[in-house]
């Protein structure tokens, strides 16, 4: 283990270190949860299935609208999503059955060459 010269460069060592495990661990838990909730066989949104399969809770986010645009949902839920301040607004969110989550992953590819292939991973994985 290294010795630190200071103390503020051991407080950022150790701040740095706790963020990280921070990280891992939201990351661990949002695939987890993602795990639980596709295997109860309900209809599920893009981004649980997405995180469920083995992406990425920021890749999934950031592909689940164009994902599941054009396809038609099976089921449809109302959920609230909090605005500016005090200000709720109630949204509907599409959710898909595992057979069409998985004919979409068999054909959608982004333009982002390095997505493209983890998505090509995924539905490898996933036939």
């Amino acid at each position: 283990m290294k010795k630190h010269a200071t103390r503020r460069e051991h407080r950022t060592n150790r701040r740095a270190l706790r963020a990280t495990l921070r990280r891992r661990t939201a990351g661990t838990r949002a695939t987890q949860r993602a795990v639980r909730a596709v295997n109860t066989g309900t209809p599920q949104p893009v981004r649980t299935r997405l995180i469920a399969a083995g992406l990425d809770d920021a890749t999934a986010k950031r592909f689940a609208g164009a994902f599941s645009r054009g396809l038609l949902a099976d089921d449809v839920r109302e959920t609230r999503i909090k605005l500016k301040a005090r200000v709720r607004k109630t949204v509907q969110v599409k959710l898909y059955a595992a057979s069409t989550f998985a004919a979409r992953l068999a054909t959608y590819r982004p333009k982002d060459a390095l997505a493209a292939a983890r998505f090509e991973t995924l539905a490898g994985v996933a036939a």
